[in-house]
C-alpha cells in the first residue's frame, strides 16, 4: 500500500532537483542577454597622448660645438592624432640658431603600421624664414625600420622633399644601439637662404644609449653631416665645411 507514495515522493525530489540544477544556468543566460541589450559596448580606444626628445645632444668636433634636438609630441586616439614636432640646432659659440623648424600635423591611420599626416610646417633661421604646407606619412617598415617620407610646398614657390628613418637595436635589456638618418632634397635654388636644388644635406648618426628606465636613456655615438651640390658650395663661400664627423653626447627623454 506504501509504492505509490513512495513513487510521488520520488518523482517529486527529482523534479525539485532539476529545478535547482536548471535555475543557475537560465539566470546565467538572461544576465547575459541583458547584458547584450542594454549596457553600451565597452571603449577599446582611449584618447592618451605621448611626448619625447629622440635627440638632446651636444655635438663637438672640427671647432665646432652646437647643441641639437628632436623632439615631437601627439595626442588623440589609435586612429587620430595630433601632433607637434621640432628640430633644429644652436651654435653654443655664437649663439645663433641654424635649420631650425616647428610642425604641427594631424595624421589619420591607413594601416596597421602607417600614418598619413598632413599639416604645416614653419623654417626659423637668421635667413627669411618660410612657411610650408605638409603631406607624408610615418610609420613602421618591414625590418623594424621607424620610416617617415614628406613632402613640403612653400608660400614662396618652393617645393622639397624629406626621408628619415631610425632602429632601435636592442643588444641587451637596456643598452640600445641607433642608426639614425635625415635626408632633405629641394626642387629649385634658394640663394637667400644657402640652399641649393636636388639633394640638398644628409644628417645620419650612430647612437648607444643606455636606458636607466624608458623615460631616461644618456647615450654616446657620432653624427655626420654632409651637404651636397650648391648648399655644399654656399657653406663653402662662407667659411664653413661642408662635412664633418661629430661626436655627440646627450640624453633621451620621453613622457
Amino acid at each position: 500500500m506504501m509504492k505509490p507514495a513512495n513513487k510521488n515522493l520520488t518523482q517529486m525530489l527529482a523534479a525539485a532537483l532539476a529545478t535547482a540544477i536548471a535555475a543557475p544556468a537560465l539566470a546565467a543566460g538572461d544576465h547575459m542577454a541583458g547584458m547584450l541589450g542594454t549596457v553600451p559596448p565597452i571603449h577599446t580606444d582611449p584618447t592618451v597622448g605621448y611626448a619625447a626628445l629622440n635627440q638632446n645632444e651636444w655635438r663637438g668636433g672640427d671647432g665646432s660645438n652646437t647643441y641639437r634636438w628632436d623632439g615631437e609630441a601627439w595626442y588623440g586616439s589609435s586612429f587620430n592624432r595630433l601632433w607637434l614636432k621640432t628640430e633644429g640646432s644652436l651654435d653654443t659659440d655664437t649663439g645663433t640658431l641654424d635649420d631650425t623648424e616647428a610642425q604641427a600635423l594631424l595624421s589619420h591611420a591607413i594601416s596597421p603600421f602607417f600614418d598619413l599626416q598632413a599639416g604645416v610646417r614653419y623654417d626659423i633661421k637668421t635667413a627669411p624664414s618660410r612657411g610650408w604646407a605638409t603631406l607624408g606619412f610615418e610609420g613602421l617598415a618591414p625590418m623594424f625600420w621607424d620610416l617617415g617620407a614628406y613632402l613640403y610646398a612653400s608660400d614662396a614657390g618652393h617645393y622639397g622633399a624629406r626621408l628619415e628613418g631610425s632602429y632601435d637595436l636592442y643588444l641587451t635589456q637596456r643598452l640600445v644601439l641607433q642608426p639614425q638618418f635625415e635626408l632633405n632634397a629641394y626642387a629649385k635654388r634658394d640663394a637667400r637662404r644657402g640652399q641649393g636644388s636636388g639633394l640638398s644635406d644628409l644628417d645620419a648618426g650612430l647612437r648607444l644609449r643606455y636606458e636607466i628606465r624608458r623615460e631616461f636613456a644618456p647615450y654616446i655615438g657620432l653624427s655626420y653631416e654632409r651637404l651636397y651640390g650648391d648648399t655644399g658650395r654656399y657653406a663653402r663661400a662662407d667659411g664653413e665645411d661642408s662635412s664633418k664627423l661629430l661626436f655627440v653626447a646627450g640624453i633621451r627623454l620621453w613622457l
